[in-house]
């Protein structure tokens, strides 16, 4: 059984800490973690190590978030796994901070990253970890908010959070995407 993992967010030094890389730092996490480390390929940084004899890629695409599809499409492709198959870690601003919430198929609510990849693989039915970042801005400051760093306060519980994410993304892997929502979605 193979999985590809997706974190979205953008490259490049001024979003490393942002919240609307928090995919990335969750896939990040997830390979230090696994003792795996990202190379440079087509479209994305590629990693990958093995969980409970799955094999498990992950990617952070390196097309800037509205550009994600292209890298999804292409991966999905080049390693064979199917859509089902694939999870997208992606911050959320509808969730409050620390809330995690796993969908098999959805909408792109707004976020480019989610509606460009629906565009190219031409569905709504993939998988998606959605990651609550907040929404405390004022009027007309949504984006400074988003690519914006975490706040002292949000830092401090980054870790716990970027934990379940890996927790609730190997569940995904191994029980399948019913009992990992049913046992993790609050």
């Amino acid at each position: 059984m193979k999985y590809l993992i997706v974190g979205l967010g953008n490259i490049g030094s001024e979003y490393k800490n942002t919240r609307h890389n928090v995919g990335f730092m969750a896939v990040d996490k997830m390979a230090a973690s696994k003792g795996a480390s990202f190379e440079t390929k087509r479209y994305a940084d590629i990693a990958s190590f093995k969980h409970k004899g799955r094999n498990i890629y992950m990617i952070k695409p390196s097309t800037y978030m509205n550009l994600s599809g292209k890298a999804v499409r292409h991966w999905l492709t080049e390693l064979k796994i199917e859509i089902e198959n694939c999870l997208v870690i992606v911050d959320d601003l509808a969730l409050p901070l620390e809330t995690l919430r796993m969908r098999k198929k959805g909408s792109d609510a707004g976020h480019n990253g989610l509606k460009n990849i629906q565009d190219l693989l031409q569905t709504q039915n993939y998988p998606r970890l959605r990651v609550g970042i907040g929404n405390d801005f004022s009027k007309g400051k949504q984006i400074d908010f988003v690519l914006g760093e975490f706040d002292k306060n949000e830092s401090a519980t980054l870790p716990l959070i970027l934990d379940k994410i890996e927790e609730m993304t190997l569940a995904f892997c191994t029980i399948g995407i019913d009992r990992t929502m049913s046992q993790f979605n609050s």
